[in-house]
């Protein structure tokens, strides 16, 4: 007895912050005996995952390496600085990196924001994750500047945010392997592109089967009169044919001769 073959599924990889639970319901109500299956990831892995085949595609922070993965961004995530409720930033409703200039600006090693110069003044030591700088914000050690999501993803009550409007922002795309595009992948990249059930683009669908045409003239009936006509033709042609040049004989008789006047 041989092992039935496993049904196919889609892994769909996902960094923090990000929440794809509405394209997790689109994909069930289209396609509900293709399961998907969720792997968070962190941001430094996602790539490596994607490249080893540990999930067919993944809702990626860019950039990524365009030589190896195709992309399509999604949206844009506001950075925001995090701080302690009582801190002297929460009188405004948003700051510029200038107004962090004499702060002591963590940035973890797991960092999502491409500084070209890091804000603020550097602390001690990095921390190793965002988490541990959440904690190291809440004890008053410093300020935390990230995107907006993840400001959310790891809230404390004792700890709010405020937009920081020049800082970098965080793209959110979706990624996978260039030379695996299959079809599921399409599938998944219609749904976040919005598209409809019956769109053309996105998958191929398969042609509607056609109805077999009858070859050229045969089973046609002849048009309104046709068959009259060419019956009438043909005795017609049939007449004169018989006639011969006694036809324009008669032709003259039935014109008849003009009367001479007396």
């Amino acid at each position: 007895m041989t092992d039935s073959p496993e049904p196919p599924s889609f892994r769909l990889a996902y960094v923090p912050g990000v929440t794809p639970a509405k394209w997790v319901r689109i994909w069930h109500e289209r396609l509900p005996d293709i399961p998907l299956e969720l792997l968070q990831v962190s941001a430094a892995e996602a790539s490596d995952v994607l490249r080893d085949g540990g999930a067919d595609a993944g809702l990626v922070r860019l950039p990524v390496d365009r030589t190896v993965f195709s992309a399509i961004p999604l949206y844009s995530e506001t950075s925001v600085v995090v701080v302690p409720k009582d801190h002297v930033v929460t009188a405004a409703e948003e700051v510029t990196l200038e107004d962090l200039a004499d702060e002591v600006v963590l940035h973890p090693l797991d960092d999502v924001i491409g500084w070209d110069r890091p804000p603020g003044e550097p602390a001690f030591e990095r921390p190793a994750t965002t988490a541990d700088a959440i904690e190291l914000v809440a004890a008053n050690i410093g300020v935390l500047v990230v995107p907006q999501s993840l400001a959310r993803l790891h809230h404390r009550r004792d700890l709010t945010y405020r937009p920081v409007t020049d800082a970098p922002q965080s793209d959110i795309a979706l990624s996978w392997r260039e030379d695996a595009t299959t079809d599921m992948v399409e599938d998944f990249i219609g749904i976040v592109r919005g598209r409809t059930v019956n769109s053309s683009r996105g998958r191929t669908q398969p042609e509607p089967e056609r109805k077999q045409r009858p070859e050229k003239g045969a089973g046609r009936k002849p048009a309104s009169g046709a068959g009259k006509g060419a019956a009438r033709g043909s005795s017609g042609a049939a007449k004169g044919f018989r006639g011969g040049s006694g036809g324009s004989k008669g032709a003259g008789a039935r014109r008849g001769k003009p009367k001479r006047r007396g």
